[in-house]
């Protein structure tokens, strides 16, 4: 054979042997990478979490870089144009909230939601439960406050059921809430799977007719969020057992703020009394997974987890990122996963939806603030209640659209069509509440404007509503002192005798 063919022969048998030997190569490290993620899981399962085990580090052991990416959520130092997870007082950024929540225990105090790790540490620090925590409920807050702060939450339910949970006052569940939210809210502590702790949720679902557990993994990434991340009354008119403030989600008509809305009309509920305009208000709770079945991204299937808790490799283990937070702390393994475009575009994209949602936000609550004082003014001058009735609505519809929209913080970027166009509707219904206010004034014999105080900072807005913050800061001084470490002890008694 010629020599030449010959060489060309063995030129070509040694790259395509080379070929095969790369891909080779390439199947098995690709192989032992999963086998070293899998046996890893697979050596991890053996060890034993008991079921609705709520210690975090316990879960820890077992999934190491899960919970340290978690304890990430400690870190409070990220700050957006308007939220983040810093800790921020909404009252003092935005003195009209105490009016607007007037006889309220958000006008004592309102901060941002910082990190998972802070869930109870933050509700134990806040001057809203009331004066040293009354164990009774009708006097104090009722435990289902407790509902969405710790895995102890399930383990108190299945220990002692459902309804004894919602029954029992938030003072006595105190020393029995102690760890943060965590792996067993979301987690099957046999399989590991996604699984939902929370019963609203699940008879939420079947209240539309449907059945939670054909729910798929990718609807699962975003529902175990929906457990806590949505709107929520405590229904004391309950079939299941009445005069007990048990937990529902309000969905039977839909989830947009109108349908929440009607059903709330229908059902006659109300969340307090305001005692300067006298409307029956809603408190909007964080409808943010209403808001986001209602987005872009809902709609092409993007879940809560791609967003919030994107995977993330390390050590040649691809997994989720616990570090639950704002995607624009995190663009790179958040947006541009499927966004080509530079993250400053992107984040700038987020501030413009924000900032033009925000200007109408504005103005709907000086709008509410001036129809709430009006109202007063109405009273005062004898104003009847069948005058009055249609305007009391019209402020509580109002009010409830502002506060859908803004309470889960970041619905304008969830939904920005469907947010503007809520807030919009608020505006247009309190703007038309102070026009019949306006009319009702002018026949009661008032000629000129009604005044409106100075509530230029939330000291002063406090005190025009009648709060006495230092009494209230001095009492919550006291129970952090008296009542605070009979809890710490107890919580250390009962997970000692549970990890044994």
């Amino acid at each position: 054979m010629d020599p030449i063919k010959k060489r060309n022969i063995r030129n070509w048998a040694f790259l395509i042997g080379t070929i095969l030997i790369v891909f080779v190569l390439g199947i098995l490290a690709t192989s032992i990478i999963e086998r070293k993620y899998e046996s890893s899981y697979a050596g991890l399962e053996k060890k034993d979490i008991k079921e609705n085990d709520p210690r975090n580090a316990v879960w820890g052991e077992q999934f190491p870089q899960q919970y340290e990416s978690y304890m990430a959520t400690e870190d409070s130092t990220f700050k957006s144009m308007y939220k983040g997870n810093a800790m921020i007082d909404e009252l003092e950024e935005d003195p009209r909230l105490v009016v607007l929540w007037a006889g309220y225990g958000f006008a004592k105090d309102y901060n941002q939601g910082r990190g998972h790790a802070y869930a109870v540490k933050d509700v134990r620090n806040s001057l809203r439960p009331g004066n040293l925590y009354p164990t009774d409920t009708a006097k104090g807050m009722p435990g289902t406050c407790w509902t969405c702060k710790s895995p102890d939450v399930p383990r108190y339910m299945a220990e002692k059921g459902v309804a004894e949970f919602y029954k029992t006052s938030f003072e006595k569940l105190g020393p029995e809430i102690v760890n943060p939210i965590g792996c067993a809210d979301c987690h099957d502590s046999k399989t590991m799977n996604l699984t939902i702790t929370r019963p609203a949720l699940v008879e939420a679902f079947a209240n539309q007719g449907k059945d939670i557990k054909k729910a798929t993994h990718n609807e699962m990434r975003s529902l175990v969020c929906a457990q806590c991340h949505v709107e929520y009354y405590f229904d004391k008119k309950n079939a299941k057992n009445p005069k007990v403030p048990y937990l529902t989600f309000p969905w039977t008509k839909g989830m947009t703020a109108e349908n929440v809305e009607s059903y709330y009309d229908e059902k006659e509920f109300k969340d307090w009394v305001h005692p300067i305009s006298k409307a029956k208000m809603i408190k909007a709770q964080h409808p943010d997974y209403e808001a986001y079945t209602t987005g872009i991204h809902a709609k092409k299937g993007v879940s809560c987890a791609d967003c919030h808790m994107p995977y993330k490799t390390q050590g040649g283990t691809k997994f989720t990122d616990h570090h639950i937070q704002s995607p624009l702390n995190n663009v790179q393994n958040s947006c541009q996963v499927c966004h080509r475009d530079d993250a400053n575009s992107l984040i700038e994209d987020v501030y413009t939806r924000q900032k033009s949602i925000r200007e109408n936000v504005i103005l709907l609550e000086d709008n509410l603030v001036r129809a709430h004082i009006e109202a007063g003014a109405a009273w005062k001058l004898g104003a009847t209640e069948a005058q009055m009735k249609d305007i009391l609505l019209d402020i509580r519809h109002a009010q409830w659209r502002w506060d859908y929209a803004t309470a889960g913080h970041g619905a304008s970027f969830h939904a920005p069509v469907e947010i503007g166009r809520t807030v919009s509707s608020g505006l247009a219904v309190a703007l038309d509440a102070r026009v019949k206010l306006a009319r009702l004034l002018a026949s009661l014999g008032q000629k000129t404007p009604v005044a409106m105080p100075d509530i230029s900072t939330k000291a002063k807005a406090q005190a025009f509503i009648g709060l006495n913050m230092e009494k209230l800061r001095a009492d919550k001084a006291k129970w952090k002192k008296e009542i605070l470490p009979t809890w710490d002890a107890k919580a250390k008694a009962r997970e000692s005798k549970y990890g044994k």
